[in-house]
């Protein structure tokens, strides 16, 4: 269902009626989510290529009179010839990162102590240096490692720099197994955290799918995952006979996740921007995990199993 309000998001804070208690998990995700786009130069090229071309958008929606948003950042990361003029309609892109940009921060936020925030993007994510961060903010990015470096280097040139209570961390997409990195970054699955995509690269409906469990089994009950997917995917689910909104929903919850599909009117109107329908690439969504995560469960079955051991000693002392 396309939402064409963006008071949606805010319903999302109201807590489900029912808990949706995860299975304990014996095992570890190991597989090197999009690890195939990466064994090849060219593959690199064309991840450098679609990065720099999303910086463009930024750059050129910056230098409108009245921008949905600015990122003084985006200078140095494209090309010195890249025209500022953006089109007269608003990119679609340009409306989802205003989207996702106002509900990072929101969702950010609502959290008490630190914060975790895990960027999956595609190298050349600016936020962690263009957003105003609270204190205590951990922000991790992954993302392709070489266009990643590509950009730390341009950005440390021009000065770019996070405040200096929040800490800025990088794990690299082709990681053997994202989880495990992201505990040894110092990632806690027992803190609240909030997740965004935009710009990721996924080859595969299997790389989306292994990617969503892998948040799901690191989000907190009651985190919010937000960003946009290739349109491409809902295609390649939608070959059943499932709807692209049926599909959206049967995949998020079957990870535990109630999601929404987000519209570009929606956005547009509340910016108070007018906006020309066009057809856009991407499906823009909000999810909110209605599930524990696996870092909870473990808690709660030591918690558990300390509480059986005590009344053990205390029906044998009675003995």
């Amino acid at each position: 269902m396309k939402l064409t309000h963006l008071q949606c998001f805010m319903d999302f804070a109201k807590p489900p009626a029912v808990d949706y208690m995860r299975p304990r998990l014996t095992y570890s995700f190991t597989r090197k989510v999009c690890v195939s786009a990466m064994k090849l130069n060219h593959d690199n090229d064309s991840l450098l290529f679609a990065a720099i071309n999303s910086a463009s958008l930024r750059y050129q929606e910056s230098y409108r009179p009245h921008p949905l948003f600015v990122d003084p950042y985006a200078d140095c990361l494209v090309p010195p010839n890249t025209s500022k003029d953006a089109d007269q309609d608003f990119h679609p892109y340009c409306l989802a990162t205003k989207f996702i940009d106002d509900k990072l921060l929101w969702a950010v936020s609502r959290i008490d102590g630190l914060k975790q925030v895990v960027l999956l993007t595609d190298g050349m994510d600016t936020r962690p240096y263009r957003l105003s961060w609270p204190p205590s903010t951990m922000i991790v990015d992954i993302s392709p490692e070489s266009v990643f470096q590509t950009a730390a280097e341009k950005l440390e040139g021009v000065g770019a720099k996070i405040p200096r209570s929040c800490v800025y961390l990088h794990v690299p997409m082709e990681s053997s197994d994202l989880k495990q990195s992201l505990h040894f970054k110092g990632f806690n699955g027992s803190r609240p955290s909030v997740w965004i995509t935009q710009g990721f690269p996924l080859m595969t409906l299997e790389n989306f799918e292994d990617l969503l469990s892998i948040v799901s089994s690191l989000a907190l009950k009651g985190c919010f995952f937000v960003g946009e997917l290739p349109g491409w995917l809902a295609e390649k689910g939608t070959e059943t006979k499932f709807s692209t909104g049926q599909w959206m929903d049967k995949l998020f919850m079957s990870n535990g996740f109630r999601v929404e599909s987000i519209s570009d009117e929606g956005i547009a109107e509340n910016a108070g921007k007018e906006f020309a329908p066009r057809v856009s690439a991407n499906m823009l969504f909000v999810a909110e995990q209605l599930r524990f995560s696996d870092d909870q469960m473990e808690t709660w079955r030591r918690e558990f199993q300390r509480v059986e051991d005590e009344g053990d000693e205390e029906g044998f002392e009675e003995l």
